[in-house]
Formats: structure tokens, C-alpha cells, sequence
């Protein structure tokens, strides 16, 4: 793969916090991501939908640095992620140098994996303290806060076998805005909880959106928390955005037929 048209920084004046640059990723013979070019500003919340297999979990598991890429080269505040620079040259990362970048970026995932043998208030402690090198103290402070917050500050002595899936995935949310990431991703985030407490994660990330100045990028069903809560709606389609736009534009008035025909029929299924 040719990297010499790719900047080892983005300039100044070019420098969304999330760059994709023609990334492509291919298993085997089947492309996932096809030559995708998006950008998220700082402080945006995206959203992406699309129909199985149209590579909008990919987006995310590539950011989280979960799997390589295979051509294109992905951006972070400015600085590569995908990669790193070696003699004037961009080379892919290693992991080392990804184990670093991937501290910018906090992830909820649709299984809350919380570590079982730990409380509420230790699984947000363990990566300030691990991996940013924070003292005990102060990363009490800080989880006690988060978890306040996210309304969970009652249960932080619980371990998760004694919560609820809506507050595990609270204390999930806590445990990755702990570690102060740029970048904030949310895969299916509500999609394994009873309906009765979906809203306790809608609304802990609504209160994300309002009042912290978080870059977000969101996978998610649920059409109406997306259209209520996102700033842009990306549809993708075949590893590829099919349309994009603000949220009334697209569920409103949809332009491509790809879009209209997924939006009818989750409409229908919903």
C-alpha cells in the first residue's frame, strides 16, 4: 500500500477530531469498508445506520484499533492512528504505538464487559490507574463523579452480577469516560437491555450530548433516539455511505433509494 500521498498531520486548518482517508477493509474476498472517506468535527455526534453487513460496526472496531486496515489511513485529532511515522514515512503502527493511541478513545460496547469480580467504582478506577497512572485517589474522585453523573453512585460498592443491564451498561458508559477519551463510540449500546431501561442509557447519553463537548460516533437501531439525539445520520450501505445528512433531512426526505427502501422497512418492522 502506497502511503506517500497521506500527511504524517493533518494541517491546522484541516483537522476534524476523526478522519477516515479512503480507508478499505477486506475479509478475503468480501470488502467491509469501500475506499471510505468520513469526517466526525470535534464535539459532533454522528450516527450510523444500515442494514446487516454494511460495515457500520467495522467504522468502530476499526477506531478502537481491534482490526487492521487494509488501504487508507485513519485520523485521530490530527494524528495518524492506523499508523505511525518512521523516517519521514508513514508504516503501519505498532503496538506499542497503538496501545497509546487507542487511550483517546473510550468505547460502550453492546455487551457491557465489566470486569465480574469487580465493584460498580473499581471497574471505572482500574484504567486511570493502570493505564493513565493515575493515583488512587484522584481516580476515585474521578469515577465517583462519573458515576454520579450516570446515576449510579448509590451502587458503587455492587459488583455487576448485582445490577441490572441498564446499570451495568451505565457503569460501562462511566468506566469509559473515565479514562477521558477524545473520542467516545457507542456499538448497539441498548440492543441487550429490556425495553423498561432503554431509557436509562438514552438518557445518560442524551446528557453526553447536551452538556459535555464529546466527539461521538454511534452505532445504534433505534431510529428515533438517533434522529433525536444525533447532530448528522450516515446511511451506510455496501461499506460505503449510501447519503448522509441532518437527521430531519434524512428521515423526512431521503434521497436515495438504498435509504428510503431501509428506512420503509424498518419503519414497517418497527
Amino acid at each position: 500500500m502506497d502511503l506517500s500521498a497521506y500527511p504524517l498531520e493533518l494541517p491546522e486548518g484541516d483537522r476534524p477530531m476523526v478522519r477516515f482517508m479512503n480507508v478499505t477493509k477486506r475479509y478475503g474476498s468480501l470488502t467491509v469498508l469501500d475506499n471510505l472517506n468520513l469526517d466526525v468535527a470535534e464535539g459532533e455526534m454522528v450516527t450510523v445506520i444500515g442494514p446487516s453487513g454494511s460495515g457500520k460496526t467495522t467504522v468502530l472496531r476499526m477506531l478502537m484499533t481491534l482490526e487492521t486496515i487494509n488501504g487508507g489511513v485513519i485520523y485521530v485529532d490530527g494524528k495518524p492512528l492506523t499508523h505511525m511515522e518512521r523516517n519521514g514515512k508513514l508504516v503501519p503502527a505498532d503496538e506499542r504505538y497503538l496501545r497509546k493511541a487507542r487511550s483517546s478513545i473510550g468505547m460502550c460496547f453492546q455487551h457491557f464487559n465489566l470486569f465480574p469480580h469487580m465493584t460498580a467504582l473499581q471497574n471505572c478506577m482500574e484504567g486511570p490507574v493502570q493505564v493513565l497512572g493515575m493515583s488512587k485517589q484522584a481516580a476515585r474522585a474521578r469515577s465517583e463523579e462519573l458515576l454520579e453523573m450516570v446515576g449510579m453512585i448509590e451502587k458503587k460498592d455492587q459488583h455487576p452480577s448485582r445490577l441490572s443491564g441498564g446499570q451495568q451498561q451505565r457503569v460501562a458508559i462511566a468506566r469509559a469516560l473515565a479514562m477521558r477519551p477524545k473520542v467516545m463510540l457507542f456499538d448497539e449500546v441498548t440492543s441487550a437491555l429490556d425495553p423498561e431501561v432503554i431509557g436509562e442509557v438514552t438518557n445518560v447519553i442524551r446528557s453526553l450530548v447536551e452538556k459535555h463537548n464529546l466527539t461521538m460516533l454511534m452505532v445504534t437501531h433505534q431510529m428515533g433516539f438517533a434522529r433525536d439525539i444525533s447532530d448528522r445520520i450516515c446511511f451506510f450501505y455496501q461499506g460505503r455511505i449510501e447519503e448522509q445528512g441532518p437527521p430531519d433531512q434524512l428521515f423526512e426526505a431521503p434521497q436515495k433509494e438504498r435509504t428510503q427502501q431501509f428506512l420503509s422497512a424498518v419503519k414497517d418492522a418497527g
